[in-house]
C-alpha cells in the first residue's frame, strides 16, 4: 500500500539548485530525494538536523577534520 504524497513547491536561488543539483547526482539522488531526506531527519530528532545559531563555531582546519575522522572512524 503506498503512501499519500503532497506535491511541496518552494523557491530557490536558481544557481543554488544547479550546483546542489550536480553534487545530489554524484550521490544518486534527486532534490526531492534530499528534501525528503531532510524532513525525515527533522522528524525523527524533532528538530533540525544541524546546529542553528547565530554564535556559529568556527570551522574546522583540513588537519582538525582528519584528526577527527581519523579518531572516530580509523585511518582512511
Amino acid at each position: 500500500m503506498s503512501q499519500a504524497t503532497t506535491r511541496f513547491l518552494t523557491q530557490v536561488p536558481a544557481q543554488r539548485l544547479r550546483r546542489a543539483e550536480k553534487i545530489l547526482k554524484k550521490l544518486g539522488l534527486t532534490p526531492a530525494d534530499a528534501v525528503n531526506l531532510l524532513l525525515a531527519q527533522i522528524e525523527i530528532r524533532r528538530g533540525l538536523p544541524f546546529a542553528v545559531s547565530i554564535d556559529p563555531k568556527p570551522l574546522l582546519s583540513a588537519d582538525e577534520q582528519s584528526a577527527a575522522w581519523t579518531e572516530s572512524f580509523g585511518a582512511y
